[in-house]
């Protein structure tokens, strides 16, 4: 991920009073660049508050011109399944059910799902069926949390 497309997103984000949850760049075959971001507020985001989003930061991206090629822009609300970017958000989410993906496999196994206990020394700690998992949060590749109805 580019550091500045990053800090120009959150910048544009921020500056519109919303929090800027993260950011995905998919490469999909003929079609170019899909940027997803995700956007959420105290009271949560709906449609407009992703249109209005998605409308300043095409204005924003056209004249700054980070991403060399075609893109696709969408902006949406990060959801049920929400998605763990950063070091605060595993804090946050302590004590929901998660889903990890790592960058390596790690005995054989890439993905885990378990109860998300927090970060100790930039390793995020998860509660797995029989054993904790600990792995340094540069490891992961994605994260979510799962939905409990």
């Amino acid at each position: 991920m580019q550091a500045d497309l990053e800090s120009l997103v959150r910048d544009t984000v921020e500056s519109m009073d919303y929090e800027f949850v993260g950011v995905e760049m998919l490469s999909r075959a003929k079609a170019g660049v899909l940027l997803r971001i995700y956007i959420d507020s105290e009271n949560g985001v709906n449609v407009d508050d992703c249109a209005s989003v998605s409308r300043q930061l095409s204005a924003v991206l056209d004249v700054e011109d980070p991403i060399s090629g075609r893109y696709s822009l969408e902006v949406s609300s990060p959801g049920l399944d929400r998605p763990l970017f950063e070091k605060a958000h595993f804090e946050r989410f302590a004590g929901h059910r998660v889903k990890l993906v790592l960058s390596a496999p790690l005995d054989g196994q890439r993905n885990f799902k378990g109860v998300l206990r927090g970060v100790e020394n930039d390793e995020v700690v998860v509660d797995l069926e029989d054993e904790q998992l600990v792995v340094p949060l540069a490891d992961i590749s994605s994260a979510r949390l799962i939905p409990e109805f």
